[in-house]
């Protein structure tokens, strides 16, 4: 991902002021600048170290800076962590999952993994990983390993129960690639004998994904003149697909592709029974 965290060309050529131009990229950057980019923008050494004597600018990692504040969000530190650990570095493992919303991780611990021995912030574990460029991506703007990449990687440092509940997840939100990750379980990766495990109850060839069979469904009640339902919204601490909320009508659409688990057959009747007690009737 070269040049994703440049100075914008159009902030560089209007001639803004500098503090204005400096909080318009961190505002886009979850509050955070690298010393590379301030440089960019034509800030001194000595201006960027006026500024942090005067609390405009904070360090958080050696060249990465907050701004206006110290307190990062954890997206920001996300960022900062993966910003000081230098070109092409990205968020993976426990962070990464949190990041792709497919685990909790403690905010505390960040993971980076990198192409080439660094010498890390303070407070990064690191992982020294070859092959990167290929399984990277950009989630929330943060450089981040992809989805089953992330999986894979996490397969070597959770339970096994915390990584099925990974990969249903995955699934749920339509990232699991069951033949993509088999590519990555090579080189005889720790943790790979029990991901294979958990994909085998996987059906690869499914192909009617959940997005589709929602659009299905939305336009055959549109064709029959029904009010437009909320969509993937939280009632009574979970997420179901159709809400009529004056009706307190859910309807869950339980395509195979999504419920050909034990665990999901046993999570769709908690679901239902806690949907029931709250008066909601569920189709």
């Amino acid at each position: 991902m070269p040049g994703a965290f440049d100075v914008d060309t159009d902030i560089r050529s209007k001639g803004r002021a500098p503090d204005r131009t400096i909080g318009e990229l961190a505002a886009r950057r979850h509050g955070v600048v690298t010393r590379r980019q301030l440089l960019c923008m034509g800030l001194s050494s000595g201006a960027i170290q006026r500024r942090v004597e005067r609390g405009l600018l904070h360090c958080v990692h050696r060249g990465v800076y907050a701004v206006g504040h110290p307190q990062l969000s954890l997206r920001g530190r996300w960022l900062a962590a993966v910003l000081a650990c230098g070109p092409g570095a990205v968020l993976s493992h426990r962070s990464a999952a949190a990041l792709w919303d497919l685990a909790t991780v403690p905010a505390s611990r960040i993971e980076v993994s990198v192409a080439r021995r660094v010498r890390g912030p303070a407070r990064v574990v690191l992982h020294l990983s070859r092959a990167l460029e290929a399984d990277s991506a950009s989630q929330a703007g943060i450089p981040v390993t992809t989805p089953n990449r992330t999986l894979v990687d996490l397969a070597a440092v959770v339970t096994a129960r915390r990584l099925r509940r990974a990969v249903e997840r995955a699934e749920r939100l339509q990232l699991l690639d069951v033949a993509a990750i088999e590519r990555l379980c090579t080189g005889g990766r720790h943790g790979t004998g029990m991901l294979r495990s958990i994909l085998s109850q996987y059906d690869q060839s499914i192909v009617w994904t959940r997005s589709e069979l929602e659009r299905s469904f939305l336009e055959l009640g549109a064709s029959a003149g029904l009010p437009v339902p909320l969509v993937n919204v939280q009632v009574a601490g979970w997420e179901v697909d159709m809400l009529w909320c004056e009706e307190r009508l859910v309807v869950e659409l339980d395509g195979y592709a999504y419920h050909r688990t034990r665990a999901a057959f046993e999570r769709d009747r908690r679901r239902d029974a806690d949907l029931q007690l709250a008066g909601y009737r569920v189709l």
